[in-house]
């Protein structure tokens, strides 16, 4: 079997941004008090024109332009993404028409926060098996369409945006082994449900949870990947709260690694937080080609996904 690898990456956000300040005057909150808690200054917010697809699209072109690849070139395309609110066509789909694309496999990937890191990895082991030649994978989210804005604990975590990778064969190493799994029993701690849809969770329980269980996990996904954390340039974590990040960067043991903290400008993105961190460290030289990154997703479901990839 071959191996796989990221040839290059791309973000995209809209222009729209939401302050602390613009959501004091919406809610009974702070500025204060958002960024104690979860560390977010600032989030992008698409507008009612703007769908989904759209988003992932531009991130999309984005990636294959720095990847010097068309349209053409890409036979499988999946888009990881739990704001979906049409059933069919699908959000892959949709941005393979958008970018007239000539008849690739179409696959959505909902598993919320981990759902890029799933993606990817579905990438990797469909081109592993020969079942494709090169993968567009896409993170996009449009959380601000699922939020209740009457809720303060949650309508001051989500953003809107995307965030692209190219995946084609390659050298062994490229894309780590992944590590996934789910918690299925706790899956009401973070919820999408009903008409209209409507994003909510147990704040606490997803804390103890991910600060708890998860460092053995990314440690796992080192390891199989035949690295330490001490190995790591970058460790690239879903963005969900900055209080998270930081202390579970720190359990996991990177102690040479950049941290991503694109929460504080992005806010929660969901599945595209990850793509959208990993774009924006390597667009500001924060790592070099070939440094060794840990992407690492988790959240709805009390899902999770991660693995150790090679910076293009």
């Amino acid at each position: 079997m071959i191996g796989s690898r990221i040839v290059a990456v791309g973000h995209y956000q809209p222009a729209g941004v939401l302050t602390n300040e613009d959501l004091a005057g919406m809610v009974d909150t702070s500025d204060e008090w958002i960024t104690s808690r979860v560390g977010i200054r600032t989030r992008h917010v698409a507008g009612p024109d703007e769908p989904v697809d759209e988003l992932a699209a531009h991130a999309a072109a984005k990636a294959l332009a720095a990847a010097g690849r068309t349209p053409a070139d890409i036979d499988l395309v999946l888009v990881a993404t739990s704001t979906a609110i049409d059933r069919s066509p699908n959000m892959a789909a949709r941005v393979a028409a958008r970018l007239d694309m000539p008849g690739p496999a179409v696959l959505d990937v909902n598993v919320v926060c981990a759902g890029f890191t799933h993606a990817l990895a579905t990438a990797d082991h469909a081109v592993r098996a020969g079942a494709a030649n090169r993968a567009l994978v896409i993170g996009a989210d449009k959380m601000t369409e699922v939020a209740d804005w009457t809720d303060r604990s949650t309508c001051v975590l989500v953003g809107d945006g995307a965030g692209a990778a190219v995946v084609e064969a390659g050298g062994e190493g490229g894309i780590g082994p992944v590590l996934w799994g789910s918690v299925p029993e706790m899956g009401h701690a973070v919820r999408i449900e009903g008409t209209p849809p409507r994003f909510a969770q147990e704040g606490q329980s997803v804390y103890r949870w991910a600060t708890t269980r998860l460092p053995t996990l990314a440690r796992h996904a080192c390891e199989k990947a035949g690295l330490t954390p001490e190995d790591l340039a970058a460790v690239v974590l879903h963005q969900a709260n900055l209080r998270i990040i930081e202390p579970l960067a720190r359990r996991i043991g990177a102690v040479n690694a950049v941290v991503a903290r694109d929460v504080t400008e992005s806010g929660n993105t969901s599945a595209a937080s990850i793509p959208l961190a990993f774009s924006k460290l390597i667009e500001r030289g924060e790592v070099s080609t070939g440094d060794p990154v840990l992407l690492f997703g988790f959240g709805g479901n009390l899902s999770y996904a991660g693995q150790v990839v090679r910076c293009p």
